[in-house]
């Protein structure tokens, strides 16, 4: 029976997987969203529903992994795979997270520019905000500040709200996959489904999730955190392509980012389905700015042994705070940069990413189904069905994107 007693329980264990689900939709995701719905209207979304399967079953295995061995998955690489191993994953994944604190920091940018504020006045304020946050406060008042942000994310639904779409061709679409074998199409079908499962997620989440302190009986409110952030997450993606969908695609107006999508919302929508839309584009990048550098920050720590977390200062953590400091001072100087290509740089991280990602899931699949590890917490053979069946429609998929991202970095 669910009582008042276990809602508090569950409001005070919940948390890591609902940020770590809402950091999907990141500037980079927010723009393949946007895209989606102004290319293609109500087409794609029906996609999100197994993309929100998907990301279940790895959050869940990833927070399962964290709970029952009180370790990171860097940590269980390095132990079980050796240094050398941890060392080359940890490198591969330090030049992925660059590149997309880039993106981040270029999205945060871009939206502030949309209010008329420089990126040369926007990019060392958000830097400093972002530097300030992680070494002023504990995770504990740390994840009380993201869920929170979380709810900014609501702007995206009021936009879809004030953009007027019609709701039973929205719900039509919804449940009616529709398929058009061209390669535009598919190129963001991939993508759609990609930008949700990412390798730093899995290290992030089970990161912080040790950090936590849950145990075995955590494990139902670990559950429904995943199940909850992986659906908000869906539901803001969706209103997102219901937003452009509903305005952009009509008009005919293309667009290649999100900034775009937010300017453009402006004479279709309204003046507050713009300011919303902005609005949630600033707090979306600046929200993955903050957790990004942290991230790999603290996977690099784990497998190098050190002693890593939010809210310890020098003293107590000296290479994580080092490194993380060094991670935001070498993104903002390159993004600052006059006239860089960006976009190479997030295509060049993007590819690291789709040759990662395969390999980290056979990692977690190995180390999820390890009896001395887990115990009686390793997979059910159905959950190692799915999860394998899974695996190789993301590993297709990943190679796939691998593809058109050299096609497109080469152009």
């Amino acid at each position: 029976m669910f009582t008042f007693r276990k809602l508090i329980i569950l409001l005070s264990l919940v948390g890591p997987a609902i940020i770590t689900s809402n950091i999907d939709n990141d500037a980079g995701g927010i723009a393949i969203y946007s895209i989606a719905g102004a290319r293609y209207g109500y087409n794609l979304l029906w996609t999100l529903i197994p993309t929100v399967f998907l990301l279940i079953i790895y959050q869940e295995m990833s927070s399962r992994m964290g709970v029952v061995t009180g370790k990171g998955l860097a940590d269980l690489i390095r132990e079980n795979y050796g240094i050398n191993t941890a060392f080359w994953v940890m490198l591969c994944l330090f030049f992925t997270n660059l590149g997309n604190t880039m993106a981040e920091f270029s999205g945060w940018a871009a939206s502030m520019e949309l209010f008329n504020v420089s990126k040369y006045v926007s990019v060392p304020l958000g830097a400093f905000f972002v530097w300030f946050l992680v070494r002023r406060w504990n995770y504990s008042i740390f994840e009380k500040i993201f869920l929170f942000v979380c709810l900014i994310y609501l702007t995206y639904i009021f936009s879809a709200f004030l953009a007027k779409p019609d709701w039973n061709e929205v719900m039509k679409k919804t449940i009616t996959p529709s398929i058009q074998w061209n390669a535009d199409y598919l190129i963001i079908i991939i993508s759609i489904i990609g930008t949700s499962i990412t390798p730093w997620q899995q290290f992030y989440l089970q990161s912080v999730v040790v950090e936590k302190g849950l145990n075995e009986n955590d494990l139902w409110a670990s559950r429904f955190d995943v199940i909850f952030g992986s659906i908000m997450m869906g539901v803001v993606a969706y209103f997102i392509i219901v937003a452009c969908g509903t305005t952009l695609y009509p008009a005919g107006i293309m667009i290649d980012s999100a900034e775009e999508a937010a300017f453009s919302l402006k004479p279709l929508a309204g003046k507050y389905a713009y300011i919303l839309f902005a609005v949630g584009l600033a707090n979306a990048s600046l929200f993955s700015a903050c957790i990004l550098p942290l991230v790999t920050t603290y996977y690099i720590c784990e497998a190098m042994g050190w002693e890593a977390g939010v809210g310890k200062n020098f003293k107590e953590a000296p290479q994580f705070n080092f490194l993380f400091t060094s991670i935001l001072a070498i993104t903002v100087a390159i993004v600052l940069i006059p006239n860089l290509p960006l976009i190479k740089v997030m295509w060049f991280s993007q590819i690291i990413n789709c040759l990662l990602l395969p390999v980290i899931l056979i990692y977690i699949l190995q180390l999820i189904n390890n009896k001395e590890l887990m115990g009686e917490y390793r997979n059910s053979t159905w959950v190692n069905v799915v999860s394998y069946i899974s695996t190789l429609i993301l590993i297709v998929l990943s190679l796939m994107l691998f593809y058109t991202s050299i096609i497109d970095l080469t152009r």
